[in-house]
């Protein structure tokens, strides 16, 4: 597939998630002040930052694919990784909210929940639409190795946990009101807004730590070492020593050096440098490859 049509289907993909995202955060909304529910207008503010989430991981896959230039020799594709931490700051602001209301209600002022067939169409409805949507990103994701988009499915494959657990609040509410033996789970809207603040903390802390590491250049656990292991099995070269590999966006760029015959032509050291590219290519997908050669005896001293 051509560079220029992976770009459309990030994009696409991208754009998908902004769309529904709009719909979502608005429908929950419209249900969440109608019935007054705390689960519903945490899930609504959840996906408000969704939306600014997708709208920054959308301007992030359009930045990232433009070309190295003058200032950026490396390309743009750490704005991906800036666009993850971005989000996972958001999530994160999120949570703060989420707690602060719960506890509000739990212990301060009460809240009367109206649960209707509303409450349970809206949390329907989002947990449909987060299944699509993280099943659209991830898969584009996977393809063509954008952190960026992994971290928006990543993030709306839990947001179907956390509706689930919202739909258990109205359960519990709509239980409290039936059954006078079950009057303790009145509250159980504000403490499934808690729990979705719970979901919320673990998978920012999950995209943080993942986007810092990028942000700080580390390398795949393991990858190093079977660069060197792969590449040093390959026939003329003694050894392969000094791999550093610098990942940005989507794509990746390792530097390595290579020990081979000193007596060896530049045509047989160009062919093999394009070979240890592939095999390297074949290890990482979508990285910029440059080989070092230089005789045994310079390796040593």
């Amino acid at each position: 597939m051509s560079h220029t049509n992976a770009q459309q289907e990030k994009r696409s993909a991208a754009l998908s998630s902004v769309l529904f995202a709009i719909g979502l955060t608005t429908f929950k909304i419209i249900v969440g002040v109608l019935t007054n529910s705390l689960g519903i207008l945490a899930e609504a503010a959840h996906s408000a930052l969704d939306l600014a989430a997708a709208l920054m991981t959308f301007f992030a896959v359009h930045m990232a694919d433009k070309p190295a230039d003058k200032e950026h020799n490396f390309g743009h594709g750490k704005i991906e990784n800036l666009s993850a931490l971005f989000e996972a700051i958001l999530l994160l602001a999120t949570s703060a909210w989420i707690i602060h209301e719960a506890v509000d209600r739990l212990f301060f002022t009460k809240a009367e929940v109206e649960v209707s067939l509303w409450s349970f169409i809206v949390m329907g409805t989002s947990i449909a639409i987060d299944a699509t949507r993280s099943r659209i990103l991830y898969r584009t994701a996977k393809k063509y190795n954008s952190q960026a988009l992994e971290a928006d499915a990543l993030h709306f494959s839990t947001d179907i946990w956390s509706s689930s657990v919202v739909i258990l609040g109205l359960i519990g509410v709509t239980l409290a009101r039936s059954l006078p033996a079950l009057s303790w789970m009145s509250e159980a809207d504000a403490v499934a807004a808690m729990f979705v603040a719970l979901i919320v903390i673990f998978i920012s802390g999950q995209l943080g730590w993942r986007t810092i590491n990028a942000l700080l250049d580390a390398a795949p656990k393991g990858i190093t070492e079977k660069i060197i292991a792969d590449v040093g099995k390959m026939k003329g070269i003694h050894d392969c020593h000094a791999v550093r590999i610098r990942p940005s966006g989507a794509m990746w760029f390792v530097d390595l050096h290579v020990t081979m015959d000193g007596n060896a032509t530049l045509n047989e050291v160009h062919e093999m440098t394009k070979k240890i590219e592939r095999k390297v290519q074949k290890l990482l997908p979508q990285s910029d490859v440059t080989v070092h050669v230089e005789p045994p005896e310079m390796a040593e001293t």
